[in-house]
């Protein structure tokens, strides 16, 4: 019997669930969920049901697992304990200074509905988080480091759009080479931000714009590219369409550590991602797997990926996972 899934939210997230679930046979699309107008949302999937969020409780007993694709900065917070109310519920929620007090609203709707949630899951907060506790947990003397790129931040190419004179913008993280390298030789360097990560900026200015006080702007502004080298790169828009329609993401957590008589270890962990939501989205419908059979079993209240064995998330039994993958 297949898992039935609902999608709240059908941003770029949400249709990289769409697209997963059609890669995942055990699972069907029971239906999306928005808040704009259903007629206006052309989903991939034939036939695919669009309902209005609002009446999501009417559907209630036609989705095993609700993934939620909405952002973290506002949607989140209060829609995954919402719909924890009706469903079992999954979401990607990253602001990772908000996680405990996210994971406790979330479990306590969840208990008082005797459902199942999942915070926080995709590559970071989420694969890499599972790295971090892997690694630092055998090698217990070491240092770890996370770095992000090369890919698009959102929230910082938000930002250079919000700057007067601005009409395109992306903006990319991008690892420093060198401080990797000092990671992997063992020096377990103390890096300071700026050491850590570059930003690489790529602008479309409108006509007639000052585009020396747009730079200057950028890369003085507080909270986003005061403390890094920051590169500001003017483009037409023709080229600036041409080169940077998608969004690519990745990084690397590493481990360095000694064992026994000093001896060096390393651990490293990468991620290159041609799409930074499909390759989410991705994750979340692995794990929604694991929902659906955590709940089988009996399993209520908020969970993160530190609390779901690994076997929960394939479709493989665990007799076939010990005969071809152990």
């Amino acid at each position: 019997m297949s898992i039935r899934i609902g999608i709240a939210g059908y941003g770029n997230l949400g249709r990289g669930v769409e697209l997963a679930i059609q890669k995942n046979p055990d699972m069907e699309l029971a239906g999306i969920f928005t808040r704009r107008n259903p007629a206006d949302v052309k989903p991939v999937t034939a036939d695919a049901k669009v309902y209005p969020l609002q009446e999501a409780e009417k559907y209630k007993d036609q989705v095993d697992v609700m993934i939620l694709c909405g952002g973290s900065a506002t949607d989140l917070p209060e829609q995954t304990p919402q719909l924890a109310q009706w469903f079992n519920v999954i979401d990607s929620f990253d602001t990772h200074a908000k996680i405990p007090e996210h994971f406790a609203n979330v479990d306590a709707a969840c208990r008082k509905a005797g459902h199942l949630g999942v915070i926080s899951v995709g590559w970071d907060p989420g694969l890499f988080s599972l790295n971090r506790l892997y690694a630092e947990s055998i090698l217990t003397d070491g240092g770890t480091y996370t770095f992000w790129g090369r890919g698009v931040s959102q929230g910082h190419s938000d930002a250079i759009r919000r700057v007067p004179g601005v009409k395109r913008a992306i903006q990319y993280t991008v690892p420093v080479e060198a401080a990797m390298e000092a990671v992997r030789a063992g020096k377990n360097p103390e890096l300071t931000t700026r050491q850590k990560h570059l930003r690489e900026c790529y602008v479309v200015a409108e006509e007639g714009a000052d585009k020396e006080a747009i730079r200057e702007a950028i890369v003085t502004m507080p909270n986003y590219f005061s403390d890094y080298d920051t590169t500001v790169t003017f483009m037409e828009e023709d080229a600036f369409l041409k080169e940077h329609n998608t969004m690519p993401h990745g990084g690397f957590v590493m481990r360095s550590g000694v064992t026994g008589e000093g001896t060096h270890q390393m651990i490293e962990y990468s991620l290159k991602l041609g799409s930074n939501p499909e390759f989410t989205a991705s994750v979340l419908v692995a794990y929604a797997r694991a929902v659906s059979r955590l709940k089988a079993e009996g399993a209520v209240g908020a969970k993160t990926v530190f609390d779901i064995a690994p076997a929960y998330l394939s479709p493989l039994s665990g007799e076939e996972l010990r005969s071809h993958m152990l």
